[in-house]
């Protein structure tokens, strides 16, 4: 259950806007028992800067945004050049050529996606597909895809530019019919969803027998996270709703129905550059002096290296299965 709390007027560099805001229930175990984590400004700069607040429910250790934009008024805090929303990299114009171009364009792309098999000839719905570069990858390797995405500007490139299908929306959808997908893919769109728990109880119905999920969504109990706190890149605040851990993650997925047969640690060098940056850019005196040097390559290639080996990476991919 969710409680329109307040509909007020903020002033921000672009005049009055309007906002609807709601306190919610824990989006898992809905309890109303929540402790207070911290609290963050929106680090987009067309967005206003406003700053929200997480907490984690004393019930289900899950950590939620609370209170949040309400759903007519969240697709305000995504400013037009939002980046998973734009063209894929393959389509972009280059400024110069050199050899070593295709490798480069290699290591851009999100290394979570490679768990799954790039060939195949099963039903893929990817939901939240954004630009649609993953959906056009796996096109193009013999999947039968579907895109799905609640921007009407992504949608539209999708179906326009790369020719493959897209629906706008979110689960449940009125044109999807149950055990109509092979596999489902959600790369870093289910924190974004007000109703995490719905969202994945209806992709279990898509799901045929024995097909398989794919997740993948920041860890707010990462190293990270600890070391750089509000200005850590993943925190995304208001668009992240919800913030998993590995516990909670899989207990979601299991409450969904699924059986969770890996969990699994990415590494994101680039997050803890700009996570570095965006702690200089803030003034944040709580995060160590040591950390901010993590703008530099090598030395967050290191340090990505050194949380995943001690499985505290801050991107987690779990693989699970329908039963």
């Amino acid at each position: 259950m969710v409680r329109t709390i307040v509909s007020k007027e903020d002033h921000t560099s672009d005049g009055i806007w309007n906002f609807t805001w709601e306190e919610t229930a824990c989006p898992m175990c809905a309890a109303r028992d929540a402790a207070p984590i911290l609290e963050s400004a929106d680090p987009t700069p067309e967005t206003g800067g406003l700053w929200f607040a997480v907490v984690q429910c004393r019930r289900c250790g899950l950590c939620y945004t609370n209170p949040r934009p309400a759903p007519d008024s969240i697709g305000r805090f995504y400013p037009q050049a939002y980046r998973p929303h734009g063209r894929p990299l393959s389509e972009r114009p280059l400024r110069k050529w050199y050899p070593l171009r295709a490798l480069q364009r290699s290591g851009r792309r999100c290394p979570e996606r490679r768990s799954l098999p790039m060939h195949g000839r099963g039903r893929l719905l990817d939901f939240g597909c954004g630009g649609g570069s993953f959906l056009q990858r796996m096109a193009e390797q013999g999947w039968n895809v579907v895109g799905m995405d609640l921007s009407p500007t992504a949608v539209e490139r999708v179906r326009t530019e790369l020719k493959l299908p897209a629906l706008l929306g979110t689960l449940p959808h009125p044109d999807l019919t149950p055990g109509s997908f092979d596999v489902i893919t959600m790369w870093h769109s289910l924190e974004h969803v007000h109703q995490p728990l719905v969202t994945l109880r209806h992709a279990y119905e898509l799901l045929a027998p024995q097909g398989r999920l794919f997740v993948a969504v920041p860890n707010i109990e990462s190293w990270p996270f600890r070391w750089f706190g509000r200005s850590w890149f993943a925190l995304d605040l208001p668009r992240h709703l919800t913030h998993f851990a590995p516990d909670t993650l899989t207990a979601m997925l299991e409450s969904s129905g699924f059986r969770v047969q890996a969990l699994r640690w990415i590494r994101h060098s680039d997050w803890l550059r700009s996570s570095a940056c965006l702690a200089i850019r803030q003034a944040n005196p709580t995060v160590p002096f040591w950390a901010k040097w993590l703008r530099y390559k090598p030395l967050a290639r290191l340090a990505a290296w050194a949380c995943y080996l001690c499985r505290q990476s801050d991107t987690m991919l779990a693989i699970a299965e329908r039963p």
